[in-house]
């Protein structure tokens, strides 16, 4: 994977090896909980800790298929740990995982991996509450839920989107890590932000193994240039800032020559090597879809690589803005933003009381959630372009 990305080294590797006594020591003395946890950073979180052999690990997440596809990959790959190890198919927002939490909640770390993470997800009102509710209120219900239970440390992954963000999910980080500030005077929080995770479920590069196994074409941005983690780095960034961070602490990957800019096309062409073709180029989706028939035989596969052209998509991604304070000398390849308690209560007070009064009505317009987030955000640079990703093949 990491020849695909453009990459000979793991990023963490000097990291890990350097703390990974203190990080064994705490994770096989600790009870854990992660939510979202058969995602794709989920399950790599999930690895993490249980290659540490803590001594309660549970794992939440809504889908019942990918849980089982969790515990069938650990048990044949690391097989059994000393302590307890068990999954729910829960959806975090129901009263169902309220009475698992009552139940138990004995927890020293709470994971939070859950999320709506695409751009898509904002093309209409309806997804773009319910990202809302996910990314902000969910998470805010889970730390209220980890404060009272007593658990000493919580984590929510965020995004390199959230810095200057110019879409709505990046949007709806930024304010949730508004809400981690104000909670984190009653709980120790932190959080990290990292770049796309390659091969991820339901991201574009996903999509090329689909795309192969369908015998359809290969569809990519050439101008978006974007940095990539590898599912593992996504676990190993995450396990060292809930462990390892300090209250208020957002870690992120520093930029290097391990860590750097590359197209989807680029990508794109590395990966239709490995499966023994060369990309044709084709000038629209309609060339591309006939020629399926024709190229591969031949070795071939047909491609379209054009501009960006949907609402979202930012021209460069950054992990930190020009105000925050970095520390860039704790770690080899992690930089961390530290924090002070310094947010505005009522700002964020404000924001769920427009967002609750809009569900109370029971109806609500786009334009309304985008002003309010204008008005959360006031440098937000987000521009409706008419077009998703959904328009496109």
């Amino acid at each position: 994977m990491l020849s695909l990305i453009g990459r000979q080294k793991e990023l963490f590797a000097d990291d890990i090896q350097s703390h990974d006594a203190e990080l064994i020591n705490i994770v096989n003395s600790s009870k854990f909980l992660v939510i979202g946890g058969a995602g794709s950073i989920g399950q790599a979180v999930v690895k993490e800790l249980f290659k540490r052999n803590p001594l309660k690990l549970h794992v939440v997440d809504i889908s019942e298929n990918n849980l089982v596809e969790l515990v069938r990959d650990i048990r044949s790959g690391s097989g059994y740990i000393d302590g307890e190890f068990k999954t729910f198919a829960l959806d975090i927002g129901s009263i169902e995982y309220d009475a698992f939490i009552k139940s138990d909640g004995e927890y020293d770390y709470v994971f939070n991996l859950s999320a709506l993470k695409h751009v898509r997800s904002e093309k209409d009102a309806f997804t773009l509450m319910r990202m809302i509710d996910v990314n902000v209120f969910n998470t805010d219900k889970t730390i209220v839920q980890s404060i009272s239970s007593g658990v000493k440390k919580y984590f929510c992954v965020s995004t390199d989107k959230a810095a200057n963000p110019v879409n709505m999910m990046g949007a709806s980080k930024r304010i949730m890590e508004m809400f981690l500030m104000k909670r984190s005077a009653e709980i120790a929080i932190s959080t990290a932000r990292f770049a796309n995770v390659a091969f991820s479920d339901g991201s574009l590069l996903h999509g090329f193994n689909n795309r192969i196994t369908k015998r359809q074409p290969i569809v990519a941005p050439s101008d978006v240039r974007r940095y990539f983690v590898t599912p593992q780095e996504s676990g190993e960034l995450c396990l060292m800032s809930c462990l390892l961070g300090k209250n208020r602490d957002v870690f992120f990957p520093k930029l290097s020559e391990d860590l750097h800019l590359i197209t989807f096309a680029e990508i794109a062409e590395k990966f239709l090597k490995q499966q023994g073709y060369k990309p044709y180029l084709c000038s629209s989706e309609e060339e591309a879809r006939v020629l399926m028939d024709v190229l591969p035989p031949k070795g071939q596969w047909p491609c379209l690589f054009l501009p960006s052209d949907t609402t979202g998509e930012k021209d460069f991604e950054e992990f930190y803005t020009a105000t925050e304070t970095l520390d860039m000398e704790c770690f080899k390849s992690l930089g961390v933003i530290k924090n002070d308690l310094n947010i505005d209560g009522l700002k964020v007070d404000f924001f769920e009381k427009t967002i609750n009064a809009l569900k109370a009505r029971g109806t609500w317009e786009k334009q309304e959630i985008v002003s309010l987030f204008f008005e959360m955000l006031p440098d937000f640079g987000h521009k409706e372009l008419g077009k998703y990703l959904d328009s496109k093949m």
